[in-house]
């Protein structure tokens, strides 16, 4: 459909002697209204998508309970790393085993803290509270205050102007609103958000993108808009799980991501937009359901493997339990979770590496490190750094 440009720029004061135009986004839904009939079919395959993993969240509801704990974390890792960030899961995992030697502790530090502000939005979205712009800010101070943003004002909206590209706004490559008018059109973002005359798949993707738009934060604004695309759709319950890591999808295609963004600016061209994010959201939920599946066989076949062990397969079990949760363990890690004395734990991993569960991937004699490798390796593929 022929648009005009979904927003106007607006001239700004002087600085440093240049003169610059800010971009202020038209309030949603789009105007004239998008072309349903262009991405119809493209809407049903992904809503089936989404819908089959569910399927396999439900029947495997402990399960998943369980794989939360790793999604999470490859969602943080894959979200941080378009942001710059080197570290990989490997890392992530192995800094939450204070076996961070030879590991930038800056970057994992940045992946953490996105953990624990993702963990933060679920909790208050399972506990009811509405996806809010008070969510919103408390979800930004989590990502930041503990990372390197900490001095970029975490959880307010910002009071001065940003831009992307460049070294000034002067010669940026997109400048967003000026500080003035982010209130305001969050407030109607916001408002945005409760639409339920909408499939809540199209306006995960219209928020997302007026959400990059507005970059209401001197910091973060591109993990939390990517955050914000699984808060949404669990909110709704559209998303049974938050299983859904589109970062993959967007680092993979990363310059088309960009280049679809600006499409929109430029030309209103909204239906190009969410063909490439519903695409995005397919082929997540479809590789998330593969996975599943085959998570699901590997702890059975496992399982079977510990029951067998006679006497010290109650042990073995708890341990194991524990791998399930988080496939790289040390010996205190284990006492910790399980309650078991030292002794006991060490004798239980002796067990599984013994049935070729687990192995031994220490490096060093101290600090052992053990990896349920074959569950692991299911979920570390595509997050080595950029």
């Amino acid at each position: 459909m022929e648009r005009q440009r979904q927003g106007h720029f607006l001239k700004s004061s002087l600085v440093a002697g240049e003169e610059y135009k800010t971009y202020i986004p038209n309030p949603l839904p789009p105007k004239p209204p998008i072309e349903l009939a262009e991405i119809a079919e493209r809407l049903k395959v992904t809503t089936s998508a989404i819908d089959a993993l569910n399927d396999v969240v439900t029947v495997s509801e402990a399960d998943s309970s369980v794989l939360n704990y790793m999604y999470l974390r490859k969602e943080a890792v894959l979200s941080s790393q378009i942001e710059g960030t080197q570290s990989t899961l490997d890392d992530l995992l192995r800094y939450e085993s204070e076996q961070a030697a030879g590991i930038t502790v800056v970057d994992v530090e940045e992946v953490s803290s996105y953990v624990a502000a993702l963990n933060h939005g679920l909790k208050r979205i399972q506990g009811g509270f509405p996806l809010s712009l008070r969510l919103i800010r408390e979800i930004h101070k989590i990502l930041l205050e503990n990372s390197r943003g900490r001095h970029k004002t975490p959880g307010k909206f910002r009071t001065s102007q940003n831009w992307i590209g460049g070294s000034r706004p002067g010669n940026a490559h997109f400048v967003p609103p000026p500080p003035d008018k982010v209130l305001d059109l969050m407030s109607a973002l916001e408002k945005f958000l409760y639409r339920d005359d909408i499939s809540p798949l199209i306006i995960a993707a219209l928020v997302h993108h007026q959400f990059e738009t507005i970059h209401p934060f001197l910091d973060g604004n591109g993990r939390i808009g990517r955050l914000l695309v699984s808060l949404f759709l669990c909110q709704r319950n559209f998303l049974k799980s938050p299983f859904l890591y589109l970062s993959l999808f967007f680092k993979k295609n990363r310059q088309l991501y960009y280049e679809k963004l600006d499409m929109v600016r430029k030309d209103g061209n909204w239906e190009e937009w969410l063909s490439f994010f519903l695409e995005g959201v397919e082929e997540t939920a479809n590789d998330a359901r593969t996975t599943l599946v085959i998570i699901k066989k590997l702890f059975e076949v496992d399982d079977a493997k510990v029951s067998m062990l006679g006497r010290p397969r109650i042990t073995a079990s708890a341990v194991f339990n524990q791998f399930k949760i988080k496939p790289l363990l040390t010996i205190t890690e284990i006492v910790r979770r399980t309650g078991l004395a030292k002794n006991t734990a060490i004798s239980s991993v002796k067990h599984l590496i013994g049935l070729g569960i687990v192995k031994n991937i220490s490096e060093k004699k101290w600090g052992q490190i053990y990896s349920y490798s074959n569950y692991a390796a299911l979920l570390i593929r595509d997050t080595e750094a950029l």
